[in-house]
């Protein structure tokens, strides 16, 4: 599929929030000092500040005390992940339409800077560091009108082979060999034998859940409306937002699959999330609410569907949990 550089500039979602329990904000927090001297060493949350101070830097706190008082590297991104020692950051280079993803080493320093044809959306790093995967947004596909499609693609760090995008691989859906030219896939999630991989693809007005194998070339359909996944730890479990009714204008709820059973569990969060969720450990999920332009707060909820949503991180997304 021809792909296209990116014309516009996705804008920001604007939606209106209203959190519980914020307390006094400390003065830490207020005025963080930004600081080169930062690593991606637990337990610690790794974060993209939306706080009027450090709005858009790469930022960490304590995992024992996730609202209190936040590092500041120099680092500005759109978006932000880290595993196993390697991070990403999603960031504009250069002119307004330009962009790239750059790989961090421990240190927060980069290591290889990857330019990207279309707005950062999406980023996810192996349990192990060895893989890193991306989705932006891009404009001009033919068959989607001017409207804006995705691009996913992912980097072996070790070995340097990239799949610049998703579309490039042998697509099965239900069974049978598929292709269409309104295949579009985001949201890259890696199990940890660093070859296999799960994403969302949509094609014909449907949304997938889809299986990939890198060295086969290949990707599989598993499971219908499932978007933006993020697979556990023990590799069991998938979180995900789902369409509410199959129809994204009505919201995105979230829950989480059961691999090996099918089962569906819908979260204690009743608020649409549109985010690709992350596992803060095996029994929490971890997600980012919009409160306005340009700012957002992190929230957590138990995986099992039990319990309520709590504020875990204030004026803040894009959660990472590092251990």
């Amino acid at each position: 599929m021809t792909r296209r550089i990116v014309l516009a500039v996705v804008g920001a979602v604007v939606l209106t929030t209203v959190a519980v329990g914020y307390g006094v904000v400390s003065a830490a927090r207020d005025h963080p000092t930004v600081t080169s001297a930062l690593s991606l060493s637990g337990p610690r949350i790794m974060f993209r500040s939306t706080a009027p101070e450090s709005r858009g830097h790469l930022a960490l706190v304590s995992k024992d005390d996730p609202g209190g008082p936040r590092s500041v590297s120099a680092l500005t991104c759109l978006r932000v992940y880290a595993a196993g020692g390697t991070g990403t950051c999603l960031r504009q280079d250069g002119a307004l339409t330009t962009f790239q993803i750059a790989i961090l080493d421990r240190n927060l320093q980069v290591e290889k800077a990857i330019p990207l044809v279309g707005v950062p959306n999406r980023t996810r790093v192996s349990g192990d560091g060895r893989l890193v995967a991306w989705t932006v947004f891009v404009a001009g596909d033919s068959y989607n009108h001017g409207r804006f499609s995705t691009r996913a693609g992912l980097i072996d760090l070790r070995t340097e082979d990239m799949v610049d995008s998703l579309e490039f691989l042998s697509v099965t859906r239900d069974g049978h060999p598929y292709t269409a030219p309104d295949l579009n896939f985001w949201g890259i999630t890696f199990t940890a034998d660093d070859n296999r991989f799960y994403a969302t693809m949509s094609t014909a007005g449907q949304r997938y859940l889809v299986e990939g194998d890198i060295a086969a070339k290949t990707v599989r359909t598993i499971a219908k409306n499932v978007e933006c996944p993020s697979l556990s730890a023990d590799g069991k479990r998938i979180a995900f937002k789902s369409a509410i009714d199959g129809d994204p204008a009505k919201g995105w709820r979230l829950s989480v699959l059961d691999l090996s059973s099918g089962t569906r569990t819908l979260l204690a969060e009743t608020r649409s999330v549109d985010d690709q969720p992350a596992w803060l450990d095996p029994n929490t999920i971890a997600y980012a609410v919009p409160r306005g332009a340009g700012d957002a707060d992190i929230w957590a909820v138990p995986a099992d569907g039990s319990g309520n949503p709590r504020l875990l991180i204030p004026h803040a997304e894009s959660p990472a949990a590092l251990n």
